[in-house]
This record gives C-alpha cells, structure tokens and sequence, in this order.
C-alpha cells in the first residue's frame, strides 16, 4: 500500500512538523495577531494529530499480520559507523503506535478547555511528545531508539513543570531524574553492544534486528539485562521504584496523566520485549523469578497503599504500578499467552487508565479539587458519567466482558505454567483491585450529597462527550472480541519467542 513512501517518518514528524509551524507564525505575527494564533493552537494540533490517527489506520489496514518480518522499512544513512536511520514496526510496535495516535488528540480536545495559560506552547509540547513517542515504537536502530526514548523526557518535564499543580515542580524534576538516571545504564550497555557487535560481525552496527542475532556470553548477558533492567523498570515502573509515579501524577494536567498513564509506562514494557528478552534470554531465564516476586510485591502492595489514598489521581496512579505487575509477569513468563497477556494489557491499560484520568478531570474541572472526601452521591445529577465511570472502573478491576479481563488473564495462564504461586498472588491483587476501585466509585457517585457545593453539578459535556465515546467502545470491543490484538501480535510473538528458546537450546 505504501511502496516508496516513506509512512512512517510521516506519520512520526507530522505532530513535530505542525508543532515548528505554530512556533513560526507565532514568532512573524504582529502583536495583535498572537492572540488569534493562540486560539487557533489547539484547531491545528487537532488536526496534525487526527491526520496521525488516519495515516496510522491506513497503515494497520495495509500491515501483512502473517509475517514476523518487520515492515514498511525505511533505512538511510545517518552518523556513519554502522548508525543509520532506520525505521519499520512488526506485529508488536504497530499497536502501541495506535494507540498513541488514539490517545493523543482526546488530549488534545480535553486540554483546549482546561489548559489556561500559555496555549500555544502547551501544544507545541504535546505535539513534539507525540512525535517523540511514535518513534520509539518506529526506530530500529539502537541509537535512533535512545534518542526518541529519552527524548519524551523533556516535553512532559515541561508539561508537568509548567501547568502541573502546586508541587509541580518537585514532581517534574523527580520524574526527570529517576527515569534519566536509570537510563545512563542502558546507554552504556548499548556503548558495549555496539563495540561487541565489531567483534563478531566484523563491523560495529547499531542495527537491533542484527544485533538480536548475536549470540552474548552468558557472563556478559547478567551485566547488560541488569544495566537495561535499571531503565526499563524505572519507566514502568515497578516496585521499588516507582516512587515518581504518584507525584507526577498528581501534579501533571489531566492530559499529561493521560499520556502517562496511556504511553510512557509502556515505553519499558515493549523495552523488554524489544531487547532484554531477545537480546539476553538466558539472563532473562536467570533473573525470571526476581522479576517475578518484584511484580507481585508491586501488584499487592501498591493496590494496598492505592486503597488508603484520598486523593482520585493518586488511587489511580497507584492501580497503574499494580497493573504494569502483571506486566513484567507476563513478559518473563517467557511463554505465548504471558507475552500475548502483557501486551494486550498494556493496550488495555492505556485505554483504561486515561479513561479513568479523563473521567477525574471532568469533575475536576468543575469542582477544582480531587479529594475523595469532597464528593458523594452526584449520580443524582450526573447519571450519565456516573454510567461511563462504572464501566471504566469495572475494567480497571477485571471485569468478563471488559478489556482488562482479558490481559489480566492471559497474564495469569502464562505465569500458572511457570509458578502457580505467582498466578495466585496476582489473582489476590485483582481482588484487591476490587476492593479500591469500588471503594472510589461508592464513596464518589452514590450516597447521599455530602456536601453543599455539589448541588446542580453538570453532567457531560458534549466534548466531553466525544472524548469518552471511543475510549467506551474500545473498552468493550476489545473485552468482547480480543483477536483484535492477538490476531496482530500472534507471530511476532511466536517468533520472538522461538529465537529466545533457540539460543537457550544452543547455550
């Protein structure tokens, strides 16, 4: 469909492209004419990122599902010594460029009204985040990979330290910190790669797909799963480390939570599918069950402390650490339905949680506060996204028929074959996801009205409207009918998967 052209560096560079755009006319225009290209902002980063959406459509309807061979390839020369620009997706990145086209420009429309200040540069952030995002599910050169994973560090420091909340500051640089300080590791285990890669090739290259091939001494591969480890667990994140994650939630606009929440945390998902996992399957084998204890410490613990909070951001924040456990389960179960589970979860996830994000901000925006305590009982007044909430909520627990059922437990048959135990502590955890996420939407939407100031409060909005409607139908459909991911996924992952086995059998 797209012989010749060049679709993925469009579909990557269209958000960046319309982001220099606004700066320019924003920079030629004459004082009174700043004002109008402010208001207009938020129009043409819609458009830039619905163009994204569409072009990326086109290309899931054009991607062959039956091959592991990477597609739409674009290779270029770039720095020289074997480091090219060099492009393509398989079964597994395309989905998480979809989604990240999906949930950009509901950001997009929900923050053209809660974003107060300094419009034109809060787009331009976003729309160079998107940019950033698509290209690491893009890049199949290890330094291009590097440069776009780190590089949407910068746009949401911004975006958290610029129209955050009143700690936000704090919380940007602690996010900025944690995730670049675990990444100086992987920077220098890809520094080893590429010198080991002149050793056995005879030319260093940064290619991902050649450098999958290598065969790694065993010794070596304990040190480089670990330096990797340290910036893909971070980014997750999982427990112990995940200390970021609440404030950075707390902090950040609605839309930057949604983001989040919906792409950044799977950034070290598909990390570890696209290189710790290939790259270094007897370390991965090795360190499994480590892997395995942190997630369910992580799933158990922090849905415990998400059940004590008090703050609607914060609860959530901290269900998305104990959902990313099922996760890293998934992934080192080493097995098809974990691996298919992780990533449908992931997808799932990113749905989910920036629904339930989307459906705190709502009230949020009314009410200018998220304190638990402060509502109660609004289903009086606002039936329709007390129904929308209930379905948000009964996903995020796990519920038959809902998108979360299915990731959670494809996850839990995958880790059953490898420990049954594992399986049972995270079967514990999705009761106690239960246990706050009722707890949240009984102490919010029924009882009787608490308190004074909610008297007459609106339901949703016609954009509101909008912003929720697809997140609904992809919640359902993908609970109802989950080949929709699997079908796509299904040999990627069975060949990545057979070469994991393949150089365990030969070692």
């Amino acid at each position: 469909m797209f012989t010749g052209i060049p679709i993925l560096s469009i579909i990557t560079f269209i958000p960046a492209l319309a982001a220099v755009m606004l700066m320019i006319f924003s920079k030629i225009s004459r004082v009174e004419g700043k004002a109008q290209i402010e208001k207009n902002a938020p129009r043409v980063a819609l458009a830039a990122t619905l163009a994204v959406l569409l072009l990326t459509i086109f290309l899931v309807m054009g991607f062959d599902k039956d091959t592991a061979d990477y597609q739409f390839v674009e290779d270029v020369a770039w720095l020289g010594g074997g480091i090219k620009y060099r492009m393509g997706v398989d079964g597994i990145s395309i989905l998480f460029i979809l989604l990240t086209a999906f949930l950009t420009p509901l950001c997009i429309l929900s923050s053209a009204k809660a974003i107060k200040t300094r419009m034109l540069e809060y787009m331009v952030a976003f729309l160079i985040l998107e940019t950033l995002m698509i290209g690491v599910f893009c890049a199949l050169d290890m330094v291009l990979f590097y440069v776009f994973f780190e590089g949407v560090l910068l746009p949401m420091f911004i975006i958290i330290g610029v129209w955050g909340g009143k700690d936000k500051v704090y919380a940007a640089y602690k996010f900025f910190l944690y995730t670049l300080l675990g990444s100086v590791l992987m920077l220098a285990a890809m520094l080893w790669l590429y010198w080991y890669s002149g050793q056995v090739l005879g030319s260093p290259t940064t290619d991902i797909a050649a450098l999958g091939k290598m065969d790694i001494p065993a010794g070596a591969q304990t040190w480089l799963w670990l330096a990797f480890f340290a910036s893909f667990a971070v980014k997750m994140p999982m427990w112990p480390v995940h200390t970021w994650l609440p404030d950075a939630h707390v902090q950040a606009p609605t839309a930057g939570s949604v983001i989040l929440a919906g792409i950044l945390l799977k950034l070290g998902g598909y990390g570890f599918l696209r290189f710790s996992i290939p790259y270094f399957p007897d370390a991965s084998l090795y360190f499994a069950p480590f892997v395995f204890w942190l997630s369910i410490i992580g799933i158990i613990y922090t849905s415990l402390v998400a059940y004590r909070q008090t703050d609607m951001k914060k609860l959530i924040a901290y269900s998305s650490v104990a959902h990313m456990g099922f996760v890293t389960m998934g992934i080192f179960a080493l097995n098809m339905q974990g691996v298919q589970g992780a990533i449908f979860q992931m997808i799932s996830h990113g749905i989910v949680s920036g629904a339930l994000f989307f459906a705190v901000g709502v009230i949020y925006e009314r009410m200018h506060t998220r304190e638990i305590a402060f509502y109660g009982g609004i289903v009086k007044y606002m039936p329709m996204y007390a129904a929308v909430f209930m379905l948000f909520t009964m996903a995020n627990v796990g519920l038959p028929g809902t998108s979360g059922f299915v990731g959670e437990i494809l996850t839990m048959v995958g880790a059953y074959q490898v420990n049954p135990w594992i399986a049972f502590g995270a079967a514990f955890g999705m009761i106690l996801s239960a246990v706050y996420a009722l707890h949240l939407y009984r102490e919010v939407i029924f009882g009787e009205i608490r308190n004074e100031k909610l008297e007459g409060i609106k339901d949703l909005t016609a954009r509101e409207i909008v912003i929720m409607a697809p997140l609904v139908v992809m919640t359902i459909l993908l609970g109802v009918y989950p080949s929709l991911i699997t079908d796509i996924t299904a040999v990627s992952v069975d060949a990545l998967l057979a070469g994991v086995n393949a150089k365990l059998a030969g070692g």
